[in-house]
C-alpha cells in the first residue's frame, strides 16, 4: 500500500505520507477507523430488504459539508482504530447476522485497506455483495482500482453548481470529478441487477439530498443523470434538516417546503427516468441518524 506513502486517493491529492503519522485533509492516518457497525433497515428497499444492510461507518470524510447529518464521525474524527485483519472480520460477522449486503459508508479514504480486508474476507467465505456508499467525490484512478471487489456502487451527486459545493462543502470542481466518477462505476457495474427477493446483487444507484433554495442545482443534477446514464437507479432524498454548521447559514437553515418538494417531484416525473426512489418529506428526519455511542 505504497500510495499510502504519498496519499493521492482521492481528489485532494495530499500527497502526506499517512505511515508516518501524517494526516491531510481527510484526517485518515494508515490505520482503519471506524465508528460503528450495524444493521441499517432505512436504505433504498432494494438495499436494506427485509434483513437490512450490514453497515460499517467509516471515520473521517474528505468532505467539509457544513449540514453533515454524520459530523461527529466525518468531522470530527469519532471512531475506533482497527486493523485490516478486525475490518475482515466484522464483514464476516456481518454475513452471520444475515444481512443482505456489506455497505461501506464513506470509505474513500481506506480504499487500499477496505480492498485488503476484502481479500482476507472472501478467503474466510464472505459472499454476499458489497456496497460502496460515497460522496462522489472520487479520483477515478481510486475507484478503477475497486474494480472485481465492489458489487453496489451508491454515490452521491450533492451538486451541479461547483460554487454552491465550495461553499457548503469546501471542495472545488465537485460536478466534473463526481460525475466522471460515477462514469466509471457505471462502465465497472452496468446495469442493474437483482436477486428473485428484489435485491440488488450488483449495480448503481445515484443519491441526491435535495436543499432547501437551491432547487435548481437538483434539477441540473437530475438532467445530468437522464442525459447521460438514465438506466440506472436514481434516489432522491429529501431528509434534509439542518444540522451541525448548516444553522447559521440562512439559505439552508431549515428543511424543505412542501412546494420545494412538489416542484422536484414534479420535474423527476417529466424526465425519462424510469427507476429510482423519491423519498417522501418527512417531520423527524433527525431520528434516524445513528447514534454513535454504540461500543465496537
Amino acid at each position: 500500500m505504497g500510495i499510502l506513502e504519498k496519499c493521492t486517493i482521492c481528489p485532494h491529492n495530499c500527497g502526506i505520507n499517512r505511515k508516518n503519522g501524517q494526516v491531510g485533509r481527510c484526517k485518515s492516518k494508515d490505520t482503519v477507523k471506524i465508528a460503528l457497525y450495524s444493521t441499517h433497515n432505512f436504505e433504498e428497499p432494494c438495499i436494506s430488504g427485509e434483513k437490512g444492510s450490514g453497515t460499517v461507518f467509516f471515520s473521517n470524510c474528505n468532505l467539509n459539508c457544513v449540514f453533515c447529518q454524520n459530523y461527529e464521525i466525518s468531522q470530527q474524527g469519532r471512531g475506533k482504530e482497527i486493523t485490516i485483519q478486525e475490518l475482515a472480520e466484522i464483514f464476516i460477522k456481518q454475513q452471520e447476522n444475515n444481512v443482505e449486503n456489506i455497505n461501506l459508508v464513506t470509505p474513500t479514504s481506506y480504499v487500499p485497506q477496505i480492498i485488503e480486508a476484502i481479500k482476507i474476507a472472501k478467503n474466510n467465505g464472505l459472499k454476499i455483495p458489497i456496497v460502496y456508499n460515497t460522496n462522489g467525490y472520487e479520483k477515478v484512478e481510486t475507484i478503477k482500482m475497486l474494480e472485481g471487489y465492489i458489487d453496489i456502487y451508491l454515490p452521491d451527486l450533492k451538486y451541479s453548481d461547483n460554487l454552491l459545493a465550495k461553499r457548503l462543502s469546501k471542495v472545488d470542481n465537485y460536478f466534473e470529478i463526481a460525475t466522471n466518477a460515477i462514469k466509471e462505476m457505471y462502465r465497472q457495474v452496468g446495469k442493474p441487477i437483482f436477486n428473485d427477493n428484489g435485491i440488488m446483487q450488483k449495480g448503481m444507484i445515484i443519491r441526491h439530498l435535495v436543499l432547501p433554495n437551491h432547487i435548481l442545482n437538483s434539477r441540473k443534477v437530475l438532467k445530468w443523470i437522464n442525459d447521460n446514464m438514465n438506466e440506472v437507479y436514481v434516489s432522491i432524498m429529501a431528509q434534509y434538516f439542518p444540522t451541525f454548521k448548516a444553522k447559521e447559514i440562512d439559505d439552508i437553515n431549515r428543511k424543505l417546503t412542501k412546494e420545494e418538494y412538489k416542484e422536484i417531484e414534479k420535474y423527476l416525473y417529466r424526465l425519462n427516468l424510469e427507476n429510482g426512489y423519491i423519498q417522501e418529506l418527512g417531520e423527524h428526519e433527525e431520528e434516524y441518524v445513528p447514534k454513535w455511542e454504540y461500543e465496537l
